[in-house]
């Protein structure tokens, strides 16, 4: 027998060695790219992407083509003309059937039917001709809508038409956006400051961040009014309720990202942003005057902290002494839901000194 040479039985150095030699299975490679920050990296590739499209989709669809649906309006009843049967009816016809008629016995009930901001504009006829008020307050895109229609009608039925703006916007605010501006600013600073809390102050106990997401949202919002009305002078802010208004939506969309956050952990953006912004901003009535929104947006709007938000500075504002319950019990619901998931949930939260030193003694 010859004896083996003094490489036989030994791999040599590019053999593979047994099972270490053999390529990963499938699952293996799987479970390594999910252990990777590839895997995170990728997801948010596309969850990018599909957020891009939906925000520029939202917008668009809400506020790039805005047509009436309903805009409630108010007639004087007397005196009852023919020739103001017509022209309401003419109106109606040109606005496609969006007239929802509330009839009024006085001008001063209409009036206040306008200030309760059940109507948009309120139509009287009389020997003159038609009179028709309007308030540019309540949507400047309305207002300019129905005095536009309501001119061509009369000079298509002879009948003389004079419009009033009795709700005029602030000369500083000439399209009435200022006060979506400053609401948005509040709703994105609000989640914003809880991400930057779960960030750099992750130890926080649960009544702590609560304690802080309060401190900055009265500091916020206070910045806020300080510079759109002291600063620039863009809008006259009935100062102390527009400062605790604009406080009340930072604290709730701050408090909404730490539920999502507390429910789902590193994913909390999705909900906060598809809520805040992407349903929640386009739908507020704050570019786009709610009766030119698609009708399902118009209704969901008023239930969402941003659409809140909006209601109620806009009524601070430009109906003074007309401040509704509202608005403020839609931003109550969802920061009382918001804490309380919190903290029932706490455990769960990302943060807190306990599970800190958990986390340092597992290290250990």
């Amino acid at each position: 027998m010859t004896e083996p040479g003094p490489g036989a039985g030994h791999p040599g150095p590019g053999a593979p060695h047994g099972a270490h030699g053999r390529p990963p299975a499938r699952g293996a490679k799987w479970a390594a790219f999910k252990e990777s920050p590839y895997f995170s990296a990728t997801v948010l590739l596309f969850i990018l992407a599909a957020a891009a499209g939906l925000f520029a989709g939202s917008y668009t669809y809400a506020m790039a083509n805005p047509t009436p649906h309903r805009i409630p309006a108010a007639v004087v009843s007397q005196p009852d003309t023919a020739r103001g049967k017509e022209f309401v009816a003419a109106m109606d016809k040109a606005l496609d059937a969006s007239l929802d008629i509330h009839v009024f016995a006085t001008p001063a009930r209409a009036r206040h039917a306008l200030e309760e901001q059940e109507v948009f504009a309120i139509f009287r006829s009389g020997p003159r001709g038609v009179s028709l008020d309007v308030a540019g307050a309540s949507g400047a895109a309305v207002a300019q809508l129905l005095a536009e229609s309501a001119v061509k009608v009369g000079d298509t039925l002879h009948v003389p038409v004079a419009v009033t703006d009795v709700k005029p916007l602030q000369k500083g605010d000439p399209r009435g956006l200022a006060l979506f501006y400053i609401s948005l600013a509040a709703v994105i600073i609000g989640f914003v400051g809880a991400i930057q809390l779960s960030v750099h102050a992750r130890s926080l106990i649960p009544a702590e961040r609560i304690a802080f997401t309060v401190g900055y949202a009265l500091l916020g919002a206070f910045a806020i009014a300080a510079v759109v009305d002291w600063w620039l002078g863009a809008v006259d802010l009935p100062f102390f309720e527009s400062w605790l208004i604009l406080a009340f939506t930072m604290f709730t969309s701050g408090m909404v990202f730490t539920m999502f956050n507390t429910l789902m952990g590193r994913w909390a953006m999705l909900p906060t942003w598809g809520v805040m912004v992407l349903l929640g901003n386009p739908s507020s009535g704050g570019a786009v005057s709610w009766p030119l929104l698609p009708s399902l947006l118009g209704h969901i709007g008023r239930w969402l902290p941003p659409g809140a938000s909006v209601n109620a500075q806009h009524t601070a504002v430009y109906y003074q002494g007309y401040q509704k319950v509202f608005p403020f019990l839609v931003l109550a619901a969802w920061s009382l839901v918001s804490c309380t998931v919190f903290w029932v949930w706490r455990h769960r939260h990302p943060g807190g000194r306990d599970r800190m030193h958990r986390h340092a003694a597992a290290a250990g």
